[in-house]
């Protein structure tokens, strides 16, 4: 599936009046060619926020460097917290495909996937 968006980012990111909750959007195939601006959507921010979301409604897939960028975004933000509450980092409306890939990964177990 051709990206949609060929003037614009294949990921945007917003955060939130308070500064206290992120959302990162995707769009398209979530791989590597996104790592840098992936990073920088929430290594550049002031402060950590307390919740994060991921928008996954018009990822159409993604691949291993994906999962391990999720990761990566959950250590950096969190550290090796284990003991998170579930709404701390949230993947939203994934697709079948998408949500597939997840669960396989058992990413249920660190994240809250709606």
């Amino acid at each position: 599936m051709a990206n949609d968006r060929p003037d614009a980012s294949r990921l945007t990111s917003e955060i939130s009046s308070c500064g206290s909750h992120l959302t990162i959007r995707v769009f398209g195939r979530f791989n590597f060619n996104l790592h840098r601006d992936f990073l920088h959507s929430y290594s550049s921010l002031p402060q950590t926020p307390s919740r994060l979301s991921i928008d996954l409604a018009h990822t159409t897939h993604l691949d291993s460097a994906a999962l391990g960028m999720l990761l990566l975004l959950r250590d950096h933000c969190f550290g090796s917290n284990t003991e998170l509450p579930p709404e701390t980092v949230t993947l939203l409306n994934a697709n079948d495909h998408v949500g597939a890939i997840l669960q396989v990964s058992n990413f249920d177990r660190l994240f809250d996937i709606r």
